[in-house]
């Protein structure tokens, strides 16, 4: 198999819930080069990437490939899962159309409620 170049992940830096994310994805990473992590408020993102909106960004995760494709949410997911140690074999499951659709609509409802989430697991997790 392969080895996926690395990618830049764009993330929320302003919800816990997707700051959590990002650290769990970098402590499984399968190297510690495979994922670049820029927040979305950042300058930095906005200097290099500055085809990419605010309100874009802020919408889901982003993920830009080498070769400058940028995926969005559920879209991304396939492309994390195989740069993550122990979760590649989920990769198959998404090119299944009732998966894509249940992680399309699952994706979405977290996305739209991350930060009452948040500030649900909040408390669990500060313990």
């Amino acid at each position: 198999m392969r080895k996926p170049e690395a990618v830049v992940l764009i993330y929320d830096d302003k919800c816990s819930l997707c700051r959590g994310c990002r650290r769990w994805i970098e402590l499984h990473a399968i190297r510690s080069d495979a994922f670049e992590f820029i927040p979305c408020q950042s300058e930095e993102r906005r200097r290099r990437f500055p085809e990419m909106s605010d309100e874009t960004c802020g919408q889901s995760f982003q993920l830009v490939l080498s070769y400058k494709q940028i995926l969005a949410g559920d879209k991304a997911l396939p492309e994390i899962l195989i740069r993550l140690k122990g979760f590649r074999w989920l990769n198959p499951l998404f090119k299944l159309p009732i998966s894509k659709n249940c992680l399309y609509a699952a994706y979405r409802w977290i996305s739209n409620n991350r930060y009452i989430i948040s500030q649900t697991i909040k408390p669990l997790i500060q313990e």
